[in-house]
This record gives C-alpha cells, sequence and structure tokens, in this order.
C-alpha cells in the first residue's frame, strides 16, 4: 500500500541535529545478535530522549532508495517497558521489537525507539490502564477513563530523526494505519506498510483483536500460531 497526500496538507517538520553516534552491540534473550549504529538527536520536538538505531546496510537502502530503488525498512516502535524489558504477555511489543531488529539487519534501514510509553500517556497512566482493563475496560476505554485520548503519539519527532539521516521514503513496518498517515502528515512518503508477525497469546488475545477492530490494525488473529 502507497499513500500520498497534497503538499498543502503536509506539516512543516523542525530541523533536528545528531548529538551523538556510537556503535552497540545488540544481544536478544534468545540469542539473536545484531550491531547497532544508535544516534541521539538535539532540537527534537517534545525535548525527550528517542533513539533511531541504524540496522544492517542502512547507508546502502538510503542509496537505493534515492536512486529511484525500495525504501528502506523502518518501524517507529514505542516504549514498552513492560513488554520490551520484562516480557509482559498483555501486549505484543516486545515479540515485535525483537522481529524489527531482526527484518530490518537483513532489509538495512532504522528501527526508531520512540520514548511514548503507553501510547504517550506514560509508564504509571499505563498501569494505571491496566487495572482499569482487569475491570473490565478495553486498553482505549481505559485510556478515556483515566482523562487521556485513545491514543495521545506525536510522530513528529520519528519524522525530524528520519529526515536528519536522509530517509524522506520509508517502507513502514507496523500493523498501524495511523502510523503511516501521521509520518505522511510530516512529509514522510509512505512507500508502503508492511505488517509485523502476529505475536497472539492468551493474555494479549482481547488486547489485539480491540486493535484489529477499533483501529483496525493489520492483524490476522485467525492465522497466528
Amino acid at each position: 500500500m502507497t499513500l500520498s497526500l497534497g503538499a498543502d496538507l503536509v506539516s512543516p517538520v523542525p530541523a533536528a541535529a545528531v548529538r551523538t553516534r556510537v556503535t552497540v552491540p545488540l544481544r536478544f534473550p534468545d540469542g539473536y545478535a545484531t550491531t547497532a549504529e544508535v544516534l541521539t538527536f538535539d532540537g527534537l520536538a517534545d525535548g525527550r530522549e528517542h533513539l533511531l538505531l541504524g540496522l544492517g546496510d542502512w547507508r546502502g537502502a538510503l542509496a537505493r532508495s534515492a536512486a529511484g530503488g525500495e525504501a528502506p525498512l523502518v518501524r517507529p516502535h514505542s516504549e514498552c517497558l513492560t513488554g520490551d524489558v520484562f516480557g509482559s504477555e498483555r501486549c505484543d511489543c516486545g515479540p515485535q521489537l525483537r522481529e524489527a531488529a531482526e527484518r530490518i539487519t537483513a532489509a538495512g534501514g532504522f528501527l526508531l525507539y520512540l520514548r511514548q510509553e503507553g501510547r504517550g500517556i506514560g509508564l504509571y497512566a499505563k498501569l494505571d490502564a491496566y487495572a482499569l482493563q482487569d475491570a473490565g475496560l478495553d486498553t482505549y476505554q481505559a485510556n478515556l477513563a483515566l482523562g487521556h485520548g485513545e491514543d495521545e503519539r506525536d510522530y513528529t519527532p520519528a519524522a525530524q530523526m528520519l529526515q536528519v539521516v536522509g530517509a524522506d521514503r520509508v517502507r513502514l513496518l507496523s500493523n498501524n494505519p495511523d502510523k503511516a498517515a501521521g509520518l505522511e502528515l510530516l512529509g514522510v512518503e509512505v512507500t508502503e506498510q508492511v505488517p509485523t508477525g502476529v505475536h497472539l497469546s492468551a493474555a494479549n488475545a482481547r488486547y489485539l483483536a480491540v486493535k484489529r477492530d477499533h483501529t483496525a490494525h493489520t492483524l490476522d488473529l485467525s492465522l497466528a500460531g
């Protein structure tokens, strides 16, 4: 799927600049290992410490894209302490992060690690929302009951980081159509939306079904194994 918006609908993105580049060897709990060039930035719109991880032959991917070839594979991944670090099965964030690292390394591209815990509401509020979910609300209803929006994420920092490295065209590794639309509104051309795998467990089945039904995530739960 390729998205396209008129130039008059695109919001200007403030300029950011690279603060630090450092090479970091990565190893996941299942033993998968790769190496990332991690970039930090000054001037990100929300002042948070977001990261860009260049994986695989990302420079070659940018060169191929600039020559009219396939765009680099990019995943904006919102921080999830419970899933990414502690392996919580209430969500699919940890498995998606692991999958993204391997797929982007193979293709060449970028993992954007966005400090947007709980779809932007923060860690404590996310855990408050978990308590409401245990009482019967779904993930979106719980946010609203706490006085938050269903999804408070702003993808301006993601667009800024991509702008700095020259990635104006991307293949988006995500099941979330709102991420694609958000990046397009900020001037990033999404040439293709590439779905992740479906990481289904007994603990996250309701959560994934709500994402599929309420916000049109690309999730075929009938095929999940």
